[in-house]
């Protein structure tokens, strides 16, 4: 299956039906009058969220839908039929955007409706214009167009915890270690082509969801790599997880990585990089007890870290379980908060719109400058595709 996160489409509602000019014809009943029924309503457009999907490449395929239209209406006063509703299942998480890049509705839980284009209002019938000084109308009305509007579907995963952090510095291990989810794990750079979730269950019924995003490296926000698409993933998310590999293989510097990730997060969106972050020092199996501590000292200086730190070993499975189970905690808090506090949830509602306008802005910004590049060098193949669909495996 081909994992694609955006995707434009075409609705189209049905149009109503025309009302129905006739008259009563019976044998030995004269002037039967007028009996001209009504249209059917033309069917609406839906989109549906369906918590079993995972991607919007169906809409890559087929981008227009229609409606359909309402019949007109028939003798004898009967009402034509009207046009069945078209309803779209698109993946839990999905954001409707209109032309204007104006969002139209946000959805976020498993069977939510969103009307997205109106079915045409029916037309009346001759019936309807009878009166006792028009006693034979010959008057009718047509039904109403139905809604046209072109969309733009956006994926956004639906977790709790997100994690960033360079190439290989073991977000695919920690989220297998955590929970039940198995992304392709290798000693390569760019192992993770997509976004993946897994559920850390701590306790019986106490539980979130973690994501693991591609990498990123430096110049990411200006497209290397895999580029930054995969960030807007982060926006739904309310701790970030920065995965730091404090034993890198190339022997660079661990805290130079980690503000390298910083700097590209704060070029992408300042509000996402105010986000609350969580720094994690990953394969603390690596190093002896004295040197961890020294690594873990020049880190939190070169960083002026205020945050937490906490030191796991994902591959060993070392202070994992003690890391998922505070964030959970925190998590509670947040959560309880939100319910009691409708200020507080009206404020994080409003951040997360204006972290997904930064992150959609950016995105439109480097897509528009890449297909300059491609028409000034129509040869170069080096540079990186948005619109590239990869593949998802699912294990």
């Amino acid at each position: 299956m081909k994992f694609v996160d955006e995707a434009p489409i075409h609705v189209e509602a049905g149009k109503g039906g025309n009302g129905c000019l006739s008259f009563r014809r019976e044998k030995y009943i004269e002037r039967g009058g007028p009996d001209g029924g009504d249209g059917g309503d033309g069917g609406s457009v839906f989109l549906q969220a369906d918590e079993n999907l995972n991607t919007l490449v169906d809409f890559r395929y087929q981008t227009r839908y229609r409606a359909e239209n309402g019949e007109p209406g028939k003798g004898r006063n009967c009402t034509g039929k009207k046009g069945e509703n078209l309803t779209l299942k698109v993946p839990v998480g999905t954001s409707v955007l209109a032309d204007s890049g104006e969002q139209i509705g946000d959805l976020t839980e498993h069977g939510q409706l969103l009307l997205v284009a109106q079915g045409g209002f029916h037309g009346l019938g001759n019936t309807r214009y009878k009166s006792s000084v028009n006693r034979a109308p010959r008057q009718t009305s047509k039904g109403s167009e139905g809604e046209a509007k072109s969309l733009k579907l956006e994926m956004k995963v639906l977790a709790d915890v997100g994690m960033l952090g360079l190439p290989n510095a073991g977000k695919s291990t920690f989220i297998s270690a955590v929970s039940a989810a198995k992304p392709k794990v290798a000693d390569y750079p760019f192992t993770t082509l997509v976004p993946s979730l897994g559920v850390v269950k701590v306790q019986k019924h106490r539980s979130f969801v973690v994501a693991d995003i591609p990498g990123l490296i430096e110049g990411a926000s200006d497209g290397a790599g895999l580029g930054i698409r995969f960030l807007k993933h982060l926006t739904r998310c309310r701790i970030l997880i920065h995965l730091v590999d404090i034993c890198p293989v190339d022997g660079s510097s661990p805290a130079e990585n980690a503000i390298s990730i910083i700097r590209e997060l704060q070029s992408f969106s300042e509000t996402l990089a105010q986000r609350e972050r969580w720094l994690v020092l990953n394969k603390s199996d690596l190093l002896a007890s004295e040197e961890l501590k020294k690594v873990k000292h020049d880190i939190i200086n070169k960083l002026n870290w205020q945050g937490p730190v906490y030191t796991v070993s994902a591959i060993s499975g070392e202070g994992t379980q003690h890391l998922c189970e505070l964030m959970l905690n925190h998590l509670e808090l947040i959560w309880e908060q939100e319910k009691e506090d409708p200020e507080f949830a009206k404020r994080e509602k409003n951040a997360q719109t204006s972290m997904q306008a930064e992150v959609r802005e950016r995105i439109e910004a480097l897509r528009a400058r890449h297909k300059s590049n491609k028409s000034q060098n129509p040869g170069d193949d080096d540079d990186d595709n948005f619109d590239v669909q990869v593949e998802y495996i699912r294990e």
